[in-house]
């Protein structure tokens, strides 16, 4: 029996379209059948994550937890969840529920060793809150590999870049202050970065960006096909 996927989604709403979009793409599929068997939660109530861990927003767990048991209730097999910063609470929702819930963190460190199996150092570009946390630090220590963060004055930049697409998805986004950061984290020795926020990963959808970038989506889209045994196109 084919295994039901639950996306636990709505943060953002675009991240989660485009999730959707890229499981459907990267899945070798000739027919409609042969697809997986896909549930969203797109739940646009769950508080934003960053203000929470820096300490002046409303506690996200909640929603969180609710979403993972709507999605396990809809007969859901295994979640995934298209949100970088939402993975700091990613322990007090497994211990909530009763099926795999594959972590997008971990699945881009173990790919990013897979791939780059000499790197020493790797770019973060994130929201503060995922920067603040250590979500990946803590599982690229554990493979020897130096997170590196922009400078608090280029952080700005990709947090404002970050909530301009929030806000509706507009393509009509400036990237000078995307590219400053990733020129001030390049001076560090570092040529490959992860696209550590979901937005950002929309964003790569958008624009021609001549970088080398790590996408968490893509490969929890991977992830997650394998997961359900099916075949991806790679």
């Amino acid at each position: 029996m084919d295994k039901k996927l639950g996306i636990l989604g709505g943060m953002g709403p675009l991240a989660t379209a485009i999730l959707f979009k890229k499981i459907i793409m990267l899945t070798d599929a000739k027919c409609d059948q042969e697809h997986i068997h896909i549930l969203i939660d797109n739940n646009t109530s769950i508080p934003d994550r960053t203000s929470y861990i820096i300490g002046s927003g409303q506690d996200p767990r909640g929603e969180l937890i609710m979403s993972a048991k709507r999605l396990e209730k809809m007969g859901a097999d295994y979640l995934i969840m298209p949100c970088n910063t939402a993975h700091y609470f990613y322990k007090d929702i497994i211990k909530e529920i009763n099926i795999p819930f594959l972590n997008m963190i971990e699945e881009t460190a173990k790919f990013t060793i897979s791939k780059y199996p000499n790197i020493k150092k790797i770019g973060l570009l994130a929201t503060d809150g995922t920067c603040t946390s250590g979500i990946y630090d803590k599982y690229f220590e554990n493979i020897n590999v130096e997170v590196i963060k922009p400078s608090k004055n280029k952080q700005l930049h990709i947090m404002n870049l970050i909530y301009d697409i929030k806000k509706s998805g507009n393509q009509n986004l400036n990237l000078n202050g995307f590219f400053q950061a990733i020129a001030d984290i390049k001076k560090q020795d570092v040529d490959i970065f992860i696209l550590g926020c979901t937005e950002l990963s929309s964003a790569y959808e958008f624009f021609n960006i001549n970088e080398i970038f790590v996408d968490p989506l893509k490969i929890i889209s991977l992830s997650a096909i394998n997961f359900a045994g099916k075949k991806a196109l790679v």
